[in-house]
């Protein structure tokens, strides 16, 4: 005799939101933790779930925990969760002015951020933090 599984039952609102959610989520391990709520909802069992999303089994189960404990705020992903970022906005006018004085040499300008830092650090992240200061300056 195998296992019952858990079972969760769904308003037709909680539906909707959890279908905006899975559509329309911003990061992609949110829309899964909807899809995976919603697909337990309509009484998939947990192994059909793996096979579907293509997660394992500890997922699944940690998933279904979080909502049934939770509730919404369970599939919301925890702040502070990935790498930090080697760069903050304390170091925006190091890298200004670094900037400012090797506009056409980025790899002078790089060395100089180090330096003056102490960071360690790849020309790419040094790039992304170039991208992320204009995308913000242009708002």
């Amino acid at each position: 005799m195998g296992r019952l599984f858990k079972q969760i039952h769904v308003t037709s609102q909680e539906k909707a939101f959890l279908q905006n959610g899975y559509k329309y989520g911003e990061s992609a391990g949110y829309r899964l933790r909807c899809q995976i709520i919603l697909l337990k909802s309509q009484d998939y069992t947990t192994s059909s779930v793996e096979l579907i999303t293509g997660c394992c089994r500890l997922t699944v189960n940690r998933t279904v925990n979080r909502y049934l404990s939770k509730g919404f705020a369970g599939l919301a992903t925890k702040h502070g969760q990935g790498r930090k970022s080697i760069l903050d906005s304390t170091d925006l006018a190091v890298v200004k002015l670094a900037v400012q004085q090797e506009r056409q040499r980025l790899k002078q300008a790089h060395k100089m951020i180090e330096e003056n830092t102490g960071k360690k650090m790849s020309q790419s992240t040094l790039t992304r933090f170039l991208k992320l200061m204009t995308a913000v300056t242009n708002e």
